[in-house]
Parts: C-alpha cells; sequence; structure tokens
C-alpha cells in the first residue's frame, strides 16, 4: 500500500491523497475511487477489499476537491462513498460523476441509512448500498455492480450499432436470459422472441404478434408508466427506452423485467420502429427487497429493528412540529430477568420466547402504530396519533398485562414481566434519539421501583438523560486529554508505621466540574463499555509508578488495583495484564487485584478461564468492592 499523490486531503488534515494497493495479481488493477472522511472506516474498508485475490487499486479522497480531481486523474472504474460528510454528501458525489462518467457504478457505503434515504439513494442512481456493519457485503456488491457495468457497457454498444442501422438491426443481448422484441409501428405488429415467450411461460407458436401480447400482461401498477415512457422515446424527447417492470407469467405470477429498447426513425423524425430486449431481474429484485429486509428490520422477529423505528420516529416529529394536534408516544420495553430464561433452558428457548413476545406486542398496538426490537430483550413501541398521556398509558398497562399471560417454550409454560419507559412528545425532545433516552431512562426507573410497571418520563428525568449524555461525550475524550489521575491510598503497619502497599484509586479531573469520584463516572463508563480502555490504563498507569518508587528505594511496596466486572469479563484481560506487567517491570507477586463477588460467583466459562490467566502470571486476587470508595 502506497501513498503516490502529495498535498492536503482535506481542510482538517494535512497527510496526503492516499492511493493502496491489494490483492496478489500484479497486472491491470480493479481501479475504486472511495470517498470517506473516518480514517478509521478506510481502515475498515482497505481490509475487506484487501480479502480478494484480484488486484485492486483504492484511492482515498476526503473532499469535493480531491474528489472532483481524481475521477479525471485516476478514472476509476467503480466509486464508493460514505453518505455523509461534513460539507459533502453521496448525492452531490454521484451527481458529479453521473455528468462526467455516467457508466461508472457507484456505491454508497454508511453507518446507517432510513429506510426512505436508502431507496432515494437507490431511485436517485447510486448502483447498490452498504452498511457498514456488514462489510462482509461489500465485495459481492462490487461484483455485482461490475458485472452490471458491464452488461450495460455492452448493451450500449450494441445500441450504438443500432442508431446506424435505417431498417435492419440487432440487439446484442448478453448471455442467454434476455428475450427480444422488434415493434413494426407502421403494421401495428410485434415480434417477440423465443426466449421473450418462454421468460412468461409460453411456447412461441402460444403467443401473437399483436402488441397487446406484451401490453395486456403488464401489471395494472406499470401499465401507464410504460405508455408514458414509450410515447417520450417514440416523440423524441428522451435518447432510449428503458423501464423495469412486471409481467404476468402463465402461472398467474408476476416477474420482474427490464424492458430496453431504440427507435428507428425515418426522414421526417417519425419513429416507425422501435426494437430492444427484455431482462428478467427477478433475482436483483428479491436481493433488493432482501437487502432492505436486513437493513431495516430484525432477523429473530421480523419486527423493525432500531433504524427504521428512528426513521418512523423521525417522521412523526416532523409531524408534530407541523401540527399542533399531532401526539405521538414512545415506550421502551425490557423483559424481566431475561437472562434466567437464557440460562436456564437456552439460547434456543430465549429465542422463541423473544419471537413469540414480539408477536404478542404486535396485536396489543394498532396497525398505524410501530413495535421494534432493538436487540436483547428489549423492544420499542410508537404510538401514532394518540388523544392524550392517558391512552398512551392505558396501551402500556394492556401490554403488561397482556404479557403476563404464560408463553408456551417447548414443554415450558413461562410467565415472564417487562419494565416499559413511556415519553410522551413534546417540544423538549427534538431528534429521535432524545425520546429514546428518555424512555430508556423511564425504564430503568420502572426497574428500580420493583419491575413489572410503567414509569413516564418527566422533565427531571429528561434534564438527567442530557446531562448524561454530556457526561459520556466528556468521557469518551478524557482518556485522550489526560483527564484521568490515580490517587494512592497507602496501606500502614500500625505496629512499625511502615508503608508496605497502596491502592490505586481512579479519580476524574473534568475541565468543568472538578475532580469526580469513581461514584460519578463508573457506572457509565461501565455501561457504555468505556470501563475496558480506562482499566487497562489504570493497570499500566499503577503498575509503572510502583515500579518507579521501587526503584527509588522503597522496598517494600505492593500495589492493589480493583477490576470492574466488565472488564474482569473480556477476553483480553489476561493479555493487557501481562502487558502492562512486561512495560513496567513490576513483579507480579507484588500485584493483587480486586475483584466483586458477583464477578466471581456461577463459575461461567469465561470467568474461570480469567482466573486461570491471572493466576498463571503469579498475581494476587481478593474480593472487593470495585468503585464504592472503599479498600
Amino acid at each position: 500500500m502506497t501513498n503516490d499523490v502529495p498535498g492536503p486531503d482535506d481542510a482538517r488534515s494535512s497527510g496526503p491523497v492516499r492511493e493502496r494497493t491489494a490483492g496478489r495479481s500484479p497486472t491491470s488493477p480493479l481501479r475504486i475511487l472511495y470517498l470517506e472522511d473516518d480514517p478509521q472506516d478506510v481502515t475498515l474498508v482497505l481490509r475487506e477489499l484487501g480479502k480478494t485475490d484480484l488486484a485492486v487499486t483504492v484511492r482515498h479522497v476526503a473532499t469535493r476537491e480531491t474528489y472532483t480531481s481524481a475521477l479525471q486523474e485516476f478514472a476509476p472504474d467503480l466509486v464508493l462513498s460514505d453518505h455523509g460528510l461534513p460539507t459533502f454528501d453521496s448525492q452531490s458525489a454521484l451527481a458529479i460523476l453521473k455528468n462526467r462518467s455516467p457508466e461508472v457504478p457507484f456505491i454508497v457505503v454508511s453507518g446507517t441509512l432510513g429506510e426512505e434515504r436508502a431507496i432515494e439513494i437507490l431511485k436517485g442512481g447510486a448502483t447498490d448500498y452498504v452498511l457498514k456493519d456488514r462489510l462482509s457485503r461489500l465485495w459481492p456488491a462490487v461484483r455485482r455492480a461490475l458485472d452490471e457495468a458491464a452488461e450495460r457497457a455492452e448493451r450500449k454498444r450494441a445500441e450504438s450499432a443500432l442508431r446506424e442501422s435505417e431498417e435492419r438491426y440487432t440487439l446484442a443481448v448478453r448471455g442467454t436470459r434476455d428475450g427480444l422484441w422488434d415493434w413494426d409501428l407502421r403494421k401495428g405488429e410485434i415480434y417477440l422472441s423465443p426466449h421473450w415467450k418462454e421468460m412468461v411461460g409460453y411456447e412461441e407458436h402460444e403467443i401473437g404478434t399483436t402488441p397487446a401480447e406484451w401490453l395486456g400482461r403488464v401489471h395494472p401498477e406499470e401499465s401507464d408508466r410504460l405508455g408514458v415512457q414509450l410515447r417520450a422515446h417514440l416523440e423524441g424527447r428522451t435518447p432510449h427506452f428503458e423501464l423495469e417492470h412486471r409481467l404476468r407469467h402463465r402461472d398467474g405470477s408476476y416477474r420482474w423485467v427490464l424492458a430496453r429498447g431504440l427507435a428507428v426513425r425515418s426522414g421526417g423524425q417519425d419513429a416507425h420502429r422501435i426494437a430492444g430486449s427484455l431482462t428478467d431481474i427477478s433475482g436483483r429484485k428479491r436481493a433488493e427487497e432482501e437487502l432492505l429486509q436486513n437493513a431495516f428490520f430484525d432477523r429473530l422477529t421480523s419486527l423493525p429493528n432500531r433504524a427504521l423505528l428512528e426513521n418512523h420516529l423521525d417522521l412523526a416529529i416532523r409531524g408534530a412540529t407541523r401540527r399542533q394536534d399531532h401526539t405521538f408516544a414512545v415506550l421502551f420495553l425490557d423483559v424481566d430477568r431475561f437472562k434466567v430464561v437464557n440460562d436456564s433452558l437456552g439460547h434456543a428457548a430465549g429465542d422463541q420466547l423473544l419471537s413469540d413476545l414480539g408477536r404478542r406486542l404486535k396485536g396489543f398496538v394498532r396497525p398505524e402504530d410501530t413495535v421494534a426490537r432493538f436487540g436483547g430483550d428489549e423492544f420499542a413501541v410508537l404510538l401514532q396519533q394518540i388523544q392524550d398521556g392517558s391512552q398512551a398509558a392505558q396501551i402500556a398497562d394492556r401490554i403488561l398485562r397482556g404479557l403476563s399471560e404464560p408463553f408456551r417454550v417447548g414443554v415450558h409454560e413461562l410467565v415472564v414481566t417487562a419494565s416499559i419507559g413511556l415519553v410522551l412528545s413534546s417540544p423538549a425532545h427534538e431528534t429521535p434519539g432524545a425520546y429514546l433516552r428518555s424512555a430508556d431512562a423511564a425504564m430503568y426507573r420502572a426497574k428500580s421501583l420493583g419491575r413489572a410497571r410503567c414509569e413516564v418520563s418527566d422533565d427531571k428525568m429528561h434534564a438527567r438523560s442530557l446531562e448524561l449524555l454530556i457526561l459520556e461525550k466528556d468521557l469518551r475524550r478524557a482518556l485522550e486529554r489526560q483527564e484521568l489521575v490515580l490517587h494512592y491510598q497507602p496501606v500502614v503497619l500500625l505496629g512499625s508505621r511502615a508503608i508496605v502497599g497502596c491502592e490505586a484509586l481512579l479519580r476524574w479531573r473534568h475541565p468543568t466540574r472538578g475532580l469526580l469520584p469513581p461514584s460519578d463516572f463508573i457506572p457509565l463508563a461501565e455501561e457504555t463499555g468505556l470501563i475496558v480502555p480506562m482499566g487497562e490504563w489504570v493497570l499500566r498507569t499503577a503498575c509503572a509508578q510502583v515500579q518507579q518508587w521501587l526503584r527509588a528505594g522503597l522496598h517494600s511496596l505492593d500495589l492493589a488495583v480493583n477490576l470492574s466486572a466488565r472488564q474482569f469479563g473480556h477476553e483480553d484481560m489476561g493479555a493487557v495484564l501481562a502487558r502492562a506487567l512486561e512495560e513496567s517491570g513490576l513483579e507480579p507477586a507484588r500485584l493483587k487485584l480486586e475483584l466483586t463477588e458477583s464477578m466471581v460467583m456461577g463459575h461461567s466459562p469465561q470467568a474461570v478461564r480469567t482466573i486461570e490467566d491471572l493466576r498463571s502470571l503469579g498475581v494476587e486476587l481478593s474480593i472487593d468492592d470495585f468503585g464504592t470508595g472503599y479498600s
């Protein structure tokens, strides 16, 4: 992988425009232009592209200027583009590409896309889209796009030859799955090739030569559009005829086809003949439907997923902004003690319970409402057009009562309960994320008050959720800003008053809130997963400091460090500790790791493995509480 073009990439970075080559073939590499401003996403995509045996050259750009320049200089075979950049988006990039090189495939690689946005991108001319959390789809999408581009190029060459012919022409069809048609407008007769007839289930002699043999089989929803497109081309208002539509098969089902054609004109420019091809695209349509299903629906329950619910919620927010009488509510539901089902009956039973619960939830709401699964045992419900908060509360109560009825899972009858958080539409919430945070906070309050109940979010809870959001943002940057500090509580022998050890206590020197104790940020770090890198920093820093004191003359000094549950459960815990000891030079026997009782109860396989890894390193283990401020 090489950097071959010097100069700034964008306004925020002085790095060069980057060009990398992946794959093992040394000749004729596939040229891919990648528009992306996130270096981490660039690394992930390049890694995925490097898995193929094809020779691939990737040029990475991040701004409109470098993108426009690369289109001319690099002449890509395919373009990958993030959907949204700070001053540039995929639609603008696609428009520039279509103006310069309309034949080059364009694939959007994005983190999340709403349902309407994804459809809009495809209708706008993008070849395909791939979600960043499903990059395993990237190469299949690239290969499909290149195959389709090759097919389009072949058809273009054939159409160019057709234009040069006055009366007789042949449409070159790539592959054997295309049917040919030739319509004599003067005679009112149409020739349909044997394969055209085969595509709709008929023998050659079973279909005649009248245009109704085609037009009469077009799906009613596309019939008018086909007529409009045909007339537009025959009247010279479009350069060619092209339309995707459904065609009725002999068995009564409909097949998706792509019809293409060119008119032949006489001296007065009146079309007297039009001919073209018909391609069965049912497989591609099914693939597109599957992509949309995977992008916006949960695999286990077939319910909408978080992305689709947030899209519907965004539409509801806009509707409430336009109409004061548009009231809606969001319910956030979590199954109480669902882990017990998984642990006792297995994940298959848990999956069946969640699937049945999802179906039952749909029965408690109206057709215009949206029931979504967010993952695990979390569900959300968007209640549209409700009268007031009491109606939303009644629906929540109906859900609670309905879920208390037993579920049949295998040979077991399970009775489950749920905790629900409810938030009503209000100007205080401006985004889907704000609504979901408030509903989530209300749900956790319901759990803290005994479970199996519904709690309504209020202004105080909303303010707290905003505070936690800000705190989480600050916490994510605390490590890189070096705001975390360690205080060391000495361990003293009462008889001799000699210091024989110390315990490392984590504090956060917040830029505006001052020195924060663990109780103010450790629970949030646990919830977000930030406790893992924070815990690694604590181990490395504390081991290095104690080793420095030992070298300075404190010869009898041991170190105690607390481990969090999330950190203890991480599969790399042993490797992290080994690196901290190796980098610092601290003897393992001087380090004592303090665990909570709940972390080792149950003897889960991961807990047993972690304990064995830690013991093999020679460190001491003890039981203690984490993040409480007590040694």
